[in-house]
């Protein structure tokens, strides 16, 4: 499923795995962009992939003319190796009853790399939330239990809110509860898997709504950036959003929204 830019599979034991879901808003996708832009990661491989919608690009994350026509496909995956982390980034879409069989094929390839934990980037619509969540922040976390002894006590010195859980079947009072991310795409897959499987893997999502979501994306790694300080982190007070953000814009998001009107139609 993996495929190396090089002769040789790189040893990723002991990294840090950074992915999106791909979700409500797209959030997910645009804070690994940012990430990937910021650290200038170099992409060591791909995945050969019969579940994603197939695209070509050129390259998103392109600094100068002559490395634009490099080319981009769906599930690419980029290297730090001096902060020992990885990137897997997601470009299209699921085909129809795949993206479990992608989840499975994705976490056998974790569990094989030994990588020390997996944190996945994610949304879910804002207009599902209850009561208690609009009153408190839009950010949540999810751990698995494999996770749990190593990193709870950091997380709790965050003061984040873990993700609530809710009846499987709403309607039924004293139904079973679960974890529901409404809009959130495979992320309630890659967290059962993940618990089932015994992966070390954290879910950090935000509630968002379908829009101009860079706002939301650059929320999101500023709130990751709390835990793993990839980045030196913004004083208290800062506006993640301002042109002063230490965050990295990728070239590839001047045409986030089309490349404007044709003057000829005026």
């Amino acid at each position: 499923m993996f495929v190396p830019c090089g002769e040789s599979v790189p040893d990723l034991a002991g990294f840090t795995l950074l992915m999106p879901a791909v979700s409500v808003g797209n959030v997910g996708q645009l804070a690994i962009d940012l990430i990937i832009s910021t650290l200038n990661m170099c992409k060591i491989g791909y995945f050969y992939t019969d579940c994603l919608v197939p695209i070509v690009g050129n390259n998103p994350y392109a600094t100068a003319e002559e490395d634009t026509t490099e080319l981009s496909i769906n599930a690419e995956v980029y290297s730090l190796p001096s902060k020992k982390l990885v990137a897997l980034q997601l470009r299209s879409i699921f085909i129809k009853y795949k993206s479990k069989p992608f989840c499975e094929k994705l976490l056998s390839w974790v569990k094989s790399g030994n990588y020390a934990k997996v944190i996945v980037l994610s949304s879910s619509h804002s207009c599902h939330r209850n009561d208690l969540q609009l009153r408190s922040t839009p950010f949540r976390y999810l751990l698995t239990p494999s996770i749990q002894k190593g990193v709870q006590n950091k997380i709790n010195s965050l003061n984040w809110e873990e993700m609530e859980k809710s009846p499987s079947i709403p309607e039924i009072g004293d139904s079973e509860f679960c974890v529901r991310i409404p809009g959130g795409g495979i992320t309630e897959t890659l967290y059962d898997e993940g618990c089932s499987k015994e992966i070390p893997m954290a879910v950090l999502l935000k509630f968002v709504s379908e829009g101009d979501n860079i706002p939301d994306a650059l929320g999101l790694v500023e709130y990751l950036n709390e835990w793993l300080q990839i980045i030196k982190p913004h004083l208290q007070g800062d506006d993640p959003t301002m042109s002063t953000s230490p965050w990295k814009i990728p070239s590839s998001w001047r045409l986030l929204f089309g490349s404007g009107l044709p003057p000829a139609l005026f």
